[in-house]
This record gives C-alpha cells, structure tokens and sequence, in this order.
C-alpha cells in the first residue's frame, strides 16, 4: 500500500508541473464548426486503455495521463475480462500473460482454452480471483518498443478503479462473451449490476447475441450500444458468418446498435506497397442508416502509410477531416496526439500564418523525408510546405563546378555505389569510412547517377515511389530557385573548404562568394542570407556582406556554453547551429535535462538553431509520445530556440501555423515535454545509470585556423564549364559498371547510417 501511494504522489507531481506549463491558458469548449460526423459534432478521442502507448495497458498512470493530456472530452476504453469471483477487470488481450507478470507470479498456471474456435494458450483472467491478481500481478507493457521502465509499477486495474477517477465518458468493450459463458459467468449480468454502481456511455462487443441481450437492458439515452467489427475473414459466433459479409448489412445491425466500431483498414485500406487506396464507403454508407462510426487501430509507433509521412497527426485527419466524410471518433493508444490532431489540425480551414517572431523552419537538403535530399523536387516541397529558409550544402566536383548535396561522400544520397565503386577512397580529413566523393568526379560524370532518398534506418523507408526522383541542383540553380519561388531566405552550408584547397585545388568559398554575387544577393535585404560553417575561418570570408548572417555550425555535444567561447563565437558569427542533445539531454530514449546553452548564447545575442528534426518515432525520447510535433513544441515553446532545421519543414510549418499555437485560447494545449519529468515517475533504483555529462564548449572548439591558399593543381581533363555557369542538371540513364563486385556493394551500403 506504502509503494501504491508513493506511485500515486508521482503521477500527482508530474501532472502538477504539465498544469503549470499551461497556465494562463484556458481551453475552450468543443469547437463550433461543423463536421461531417454523424451529429456535426467534433469526432470523439477514445484511449485504448488510457495512454496505452507509453504506459501499461489501464494502469494507474496510463488512465490519469490520458485524462490529462487528452481533450476534455475523451473517452476511457476498457475491454473486460471477468475472474474466477467474477470481477471484471481491464485488459484488451484475454492472455494476462502478454501484458502482466503473471507467467512469473504462477509458473504453473497455463492453460489451454478454446477460444471463439480457436486454441489458445496462456494464462487466463477466470482462473484468478480478483484478490489474486491484485495483490501479486503486476502490469507490463505488451509492445516491446514501448518503454518498459513503468514494467510492474501498477497492478491489474478493476473497472470500477477506471470509474473510480470520474473520466469524462467510459466505454466498457465486451470481446469475449461466448468464453465467459462456457467458464459460467455472465458478462451480462456483470454490465446490468455495473451500470448501477457506475456511468458506462458506451458498450460494445463483437459478439450479435451480447448485444441483443443488452438492447432491452440499458437506457439508450445514457448508454449507447457499439457492434465491434473484428477481422474481415473472422467469424462472428451468433451468426457463424464473416464479418466482412456482416458489414454488407448494415441495417440490421442498425436494429440493435447506434454505431459500429472497426478497424481503420476498413474505411481507408492500404495497398501492399504500403501507399493509401481509395477510401470505401463504409462510413458515409453507416451514415445514411443513423450508425455511427468509430476507427480503431491508431498507434504513433507503428509504420502505417508512406502518404502520412511518418507524422501521425496526418493520419488522424485522414479520417477526421477530408471532403468526402469523418468517422465520429478514432480509437487510439497516444490520445494526446489524436487530441491535437482533432483539436488543433483538423477542420481548420482558416489555419493562421506562423506568427511574426516564431522559430524560423530551416530545411535540411530541403523536404528530404519526402523527396531526395537537395533535388528540384525537394525544395519545391519544402517552399510549398512552408519552409523559411532552404538550405544548400554546397559540393564541388573535380571541375569546380557547385551543386547542392548534403556532403561529399556521393554514396548515401546518389547511386554512386553502383556506377563508381572503383573510384571509391578513404579521406580521413572528411570521414572514416571509405566513399565515392563529388571532387574525384567531374560534374558530366556526376549528372550521370541519379539522387537516392536517405533514410533512418532500413525498416523505416521514405517515399519509396520517388526514391530516386528529381535532379540535382548547382548552387547558381538553386539561388534562381530560391529568388523565383520568393522564399525568404537561403542558408548556404560550406564544408571542407580547406581540404579542397590545399588538397584539391578547389576554392569553395570563392565558388560561393561569386554565385552569390552573380545572382545579387549581396546587393539585396528582401531574402535573408545565412552562411553556415563548422570553420570560423569559412564564415570570417563573409564578414564584408553585412546583410549575410553567419552560423557556426558545432558539431559536437556540448553540456554547457560558457561566456568566454561565447563571447569568440561572437565575433566570427550571428548563429550557432546546435544539435538537438545539447539542448535537450537523453539518457536511453528519457530527456533528463534542459541545458543552459541556449539561454547562454541569446544572452549574447546570438540566435540558436536546433538539428535535426526528423518524424520517424525511432528518433524521439519517449517523452514527446512518438509524435514530431511535442518535439517542435519542446524545442519551439520550450527551449525558445531561434529555428528548428528540420528534413521534414511541413510537420514545423503544421505546428507554427496551427489555431492552437496561435490565440490564448486554445482547443487543446500542444505542451512542450518538460525534460525528466516522465523519467521521474519510475522510481530511482529502476532509473537507468547516469549518463556522463556533456562537455562543455571550450575556446579550442572554435577558433580555427586560417584558411590555406589554394593549390595549384591541374586536372587531367579539365572541363570548360565553372561553377557559375553550370549547365541546368539533366536525368541521364545510370549506367552500371559490369565488373563491379555485389559484395563490396552490399558493404559500402550497410556502413552507410544517418546520425541521430
């Protein structure tokens, strides 16, 4: 009881600093805009066992955190299971072996069930009294992906401890009537005897006869009466039929429900290649016979469509907020983020601009998580997105010429592999491993590859379709692009110029200066010009274009900014660019910590911008819920940086232009992450170690030495064609070598990794 109520003191804590972030804030009612819900109202957030996706399934904690992290009107989802005494209590899997410590607690007590015809093996709800499973399981998170430092922290919850917090609407889920009456108990009497005790707004099963024994015992004002929908090729047991040929009728099940509950692949399918088909006609048909539609199947950390972009929120407006229809609720495991989705994205057509002042989106190679990093095609994306600043990391080939890539290795953004693996070396001044690098290859030579999307990791493709679309960009086609599509700015990233002058021959930042010119824009104020480099030598070149600003990129991870390599940054540079751990510090998925730096270089009036921010779950803590917009919202609304550098500048520009972030109003409150604080709620001897802390920045971290004079070094076959005069890129075909080696491909290929 003692360690109950010191879990109990946790949660209250850390709700307590998420009401602070918002105060002063009020939230609004539910808006007053029409949807194309069955009622018009706003469509309902339901949380799968509270916030299920970070902690154990109906815990304690899940069920608070989703009551407030959730719009006020969202629904606690409990699926029942009944013991032996005939208690019920919530868990979605009828083996407590997937979701507690049961297998451990009784060793001996698995069995073997059928289920609705089906064989199954595990440990069982109706073999346990409730004072059983209460005082000596424990819960544990059933997705291995999920944390699991909450792992036996809370025991099984019984549905009268969901009640008993007085959530907003409580729906009880019935899956597995026909079992408990083959174990001798009654879930129907369960739910008449619970319905006095307790509200129960809706209830649901995937069994016909439950629910038709229900229809005469509930009051349909208070309780509505939900048909859940299982897989399209499983049996119903009342009817013996599919339920596929059960949702061709929709007007008898109408005679004994008010909605239908099935999987989102039900109303929009996706097809094999894992791109969204065409919508079904499931939920406008529901409609027209008075049924209400309910989505299930919503989790952030699962890869759904590439069309989504791996921003969940995307997702939920699919369903919520397109021309055709809206389903009247979605069921999910994260209802924080179906409750901004909903609240703050969807329905919105009146979106505001991101106000003046807010954090600039920079790109980085453009929309590279739609698109190939630096072509035609990602910029575009990234000015129709919103972006503010596009970026170009400028590459020089062996003929001088400048073009847009994000680094000299040609290998993880071309098909370089497959065309020049004879002309691969190792260059330790750029990296350790061995590449294919643009200034051994002249630019003809280059335009012959095509471009190759980069991504995360292998299990978490971008945009298969368009993996190698669009074309390469030189720097003076890039430039005309920016001033064209009227962005506001450009930032032009300069890397190993001194390599390329004293071992190449090449003089990048003179390359640049000069495209630059040529296109005005030193001799311009409207389009904001940021130079960027990791070398202050590079950026001091610049100091004679007072409108440039100038961005010391700082590659390490830095703990602490103090004032005295603060104050040498300053006289080389406008901006730093940081990465996101020396703002934010992890440990083993967990923030622990909001690092001084940022406040240390704004003191000295230098802005601070924040890389990289990409939307795949795998590259979030824990503490932003798999979903890249806490993580703009942390580093925007809570670290105050000056800009977010982002491969995905659309997910940024949803953020900084979303009603919600813009009144003192709100639908919902997108709150920064308040770093430890979810760390906090595991108790100290389960924290992981302590990590070491950071460095701080030091002098010698800064000042560089001046830039070498450019050698002399003639080309075997020089071309005619310089940087400024650069042809517009072509898609030549990709021409394979023949005597190139499979093995040393697949190599070259797994050593290539984008860093956290």
């Amino acid at each position: 009881m003692q360690a109950h109520q010191k879990k109990m003191i946790r949660i209250l804590l850390f709700i307590s600093v998420l009401i602070h972030s918002t105060s002063g804030k009020k939230l609004a009612e539910a808006p007053s805009q029409k949807w194309l819900t069955l009622n018009g109202e706003r469509p309902l957030v339901i949380a799968r066992g509270g916030f299920s996706g970070l902690f154990p399934e109906s815990s304690s904690f899940a069920n608070q955190m989703a009551q407030t992290l959730s719009l006020p009107d969202t629904v606690l989802f409990c699926n029942l299971q009944l013991t032996k005494d005939g208690i019920g209590i919530c868990l979605s899997d009828i083996r407590l072996d997937n979701s507690t410590n049961i297998a451990m607690v009784y060793p001996k007590g698995q069995k073997t069930y059928d289920v609705n015809g089906k064989q199954v093996h595990g440990w069982f709800a109706v073999d346990y009294t409730i004072d059983q499973l209460l005082n000596n399981v424990s819960l544990t998170q059933g997705v291995l992906s999920r944390p699991s430092l909450f792992d036996l922290q809370s025991p099984i919850s019984a549905v009268d401890d969901v009640t008993g917090i007085k959530p907003a609407q409580f729906w009880l889920n019935v899956q597995y009537d026909s079992f408990n009456t083959q174990h001798n108990h009654s879930a129907a009497s369960y739910v008449q005897k619970a319905m006095r005790l307790m509200g129960i707004n809706y209830l649901s099963s995937p069994e016909i006869g439950f629910l038709k024994s229900m229809a005469g015992q509930v009051n349909k004002v208070k309780t509505k009466l939900v048909f859940q929908f299982l897989g399209a090729d499983e049996i119903e047991p009342t009817s013996n039929k599919k339920y596929s040929l059960l949702l061709q009728d929709l007007a008898s099940i109408k005679s004994f429900a008010s909605g239908i509950l099935v999987p989102k692949e039900y109303i929009w399918p996706v097809q094999a290649n894992k791109y969204l088909g065409a919508p079904t006609t499931l939920v406008s048909d529901a409609h027209k016979q008075g049924l209400e539609v309910y989505a299930s199947g919503f989790a952030n950390d699962l890869v759904a469509s590439y069309n989504y972009s791996y921003d969940p929120t995307n997702e939920y407006i699919q369903f919520v907020d397109n021309s055709e229809f809206s389903v009247d609720g979605v069921l999910t495991d994260f209802p924080p983020t179906a409750s901004e989705a909903i609240g703050c994205f969807a329905n919105k057509k009146n979106a505001s601009k991101p106000i003046k002042g807010k954090a600039l989106i920079i790109t980085k190679n453009g929309a590279s998580g739609i698109y190939p990093g630096s072509t035609d095609l990602a910029y575009q994306q990234a000015v129709d997105d919103g972006a503010d600043i596009i970026d170009c990391s400028v590459q020089m080939s062996k003929d001088g010429v400048t073009f847009c890539l994000d680094t000299a290795d040609l290998v993880g953004d071309t098909t370089a592999m497959t065309t020049f693996m004879s002309r691969s070396t190792t260059v330790p001044e750029i990296q350790p491993k061995a590449g294919v690098f643009s200034f051994d290859l002249t630019w003809s030579e280059i335009q012959t590859l095509k471009p190759q999307i980069a991504s995360v990791y292998q299990d978490f493709q971008r945009n298969p379709a368009y993996k190698n679309a669009g074309k390469f960009t030189s720097l003076p086609e890039f430039l005309d692009l920016a001033k064209t599509m009227a962005v506001s700015g450009v930032l032009i990233n300069i890397q190993n110029a001194a390599y390329l002058a004293s071992k190449k021959g090449l003089d990048i930042v003179g390359a640049v200066t000069t495209a630059l010119s040529n296109a005005t824009f030193d001799k311009q104020s409207t389009q904001q010009v940021l130079i960027q480099s990791d070398d202050t030598s590079v950026l001091s070149k610049f100091m004679n274009v007072p409108t440039y600003k100038r961005v010391l990129s700082i590659e390490d991870k830095i703990g602490d900014a103090p004032k005295q390599p603060v104050q040498e940054i300053k006289k080389f540079a406008d901006a730093v660019a940081i990465s996101r751990s020396s703002i934010i510090q992890i440990n083993e998925y967990f923030t622990t910590a909001l690092t001084n730096v940022v406040g240390e270089f704004q003191k000295e009036n230098i802005s601070v911008y924040a890389y990289v921010l990409r939307n795949e779950y795998i590259t979030l803590p824990f503490d932003y819920f798999s979903d890249p917009i806490a993580e703009i919202a942390t580093f925007v609304g809570g670290a105050e940086v000056d800009g977010i550098i982002t491969e995905y500048p659309g997910t940024a520009s949803k953020y900084m232009s979303n009603p919600c972030t813009n009144t003192d109003k709100p639908d919902y409150n997108i709150l920064p992450a308040q770093a430890g604080s979810l760390l906090s709620l595991v108790p100290r001897e389960a924290q992981p170690p302590a990590e070491t802390p950071l460095p701080p920045l030091q002098v010698s971290d800064v000042v560089d030495p001046p830039l070498p004079p450019v050698a002399n070094i003639t080309a075997a076959a020089p071309s005619t064609v310089t940087g400024a005069e650069a042809p517009r890129s072509s898609a030549l075909a990709n021409v394979a070598s023949v005597g190139l080696s499979m093995v040393s491909i697949i190599v070259l290929a797994l050593i290539f990794s984008i860093g956290y």
